[in-house]
């Protein structure tokens, strides 16, 4: 019974995180991370614990501590054997290749970034169904890998291969394993941005804008300080492109100056 109640209190320390996080508040998040790991260690669960650890790598990789992120998620895959899912273990390695993309566009970053990237992909070669698998990883199939790998190539700075991923992720093999939009419509404002942002990069302007639009309509009356950063990151890189009527166009639209 004790070991539950630490678990139960891990779980809800984690989501009151993430729920900081995405809200912008920061420091409240690092405490509930804290707070939720302790927890989890005392629940003597590896799941709980390896779940928790790749939640609190994102605001480490996302706000300027990629190597924090690394350390957190090889915490977390340390424990992913005991844990028995192949499902989560994929998710950990697409959560390394996050931080290491984070880390910078050099040479090492990009080896770490590329192996985690295949291990990702080879341990979900093993994962079962995924309603037979953990409750905590109900939302990751191989659409959502594929968005990840996808964010990764872009920070470091290889729009081609972060486009491939990011179609492969709407064209995965089955309609169970694409990204599910519709269930995850924040996630997926924050993937089109990035999907905008490989097109420009490519100077598909017309793709570019267009996909942004997409991922504006789609953030509407949703509250997400990840999601708001991520849209005023591309917008800031089309104001580059501030000539091009379609992008001037865009830019009045969001109310861009």
């Amino acid at each position: 019974m004790e070991r539950r109640l630490f678990g139960a209190a891990a779980e809800a320390s984690r989501s009151a995180g993430w729920t900081a996080y995405d809200s912008g508040k920061i420091a409240a998040a690092e405490r509930h991370y804290s707070t939720a790991v302790r927890a989890a260690a005392s629940a003597d669960d590896p799941v709980i614990g390896a779940n928790t650890l790749a939640f609190w790598a994102i605001p480490h990789y996302s706000t300027g501590n990629p190597l924090g992120a690394v350390d957190l998620i090889e915490a977390a895959l340390s424990q992913a054997p005991r844990a028995g899912s192949a499902r989560l273990t994929s998710m950990l390695h697409a959560r390394a290749c996050r931080a290491h993309a984070h880390v910078g566009d050099t040479r090492a970053a990009d080896r770490a970034a590329d192996r985690s990237a295949n291990a990702a992909l080879d341990a979900y070669e093993n994962a079962g169904p995924i309603e037979d698998d953990l409750p905590c990883v109900y939302w990751y199939n191989l659409g959502e890998t594929h968005q990840l790998l996808g964010s990764s190539a872009l920070n470091l700075g290889n729009p081609k291969r972060a486009l491939a991923h990011f179609l492969e992720a709407s064209d995965a093999h089955t309609s169970q394993e694409a990204y599910n939009a519709a269930a995850f419509p924040r996630g997926h404002s924050i993937y089109l941005a990035r999907l905008a942002e490989a097109h420009l990069s490519l100077g598909d302007i017309d793709a570019a804008v267009a996909t942004a639009h997409d991922a504006v309509d789609r953030m509407g009356g949703i509250t997400s300080a990840h999601g708001t950063h991520t849209l005023e990151d591309l917008r800031k890189k089309l104001l580059r492109r501030r000539g091009i009527p379609v992008v001037a166009d865009f830019l009045d639209y969001t109310g861009t100056e």
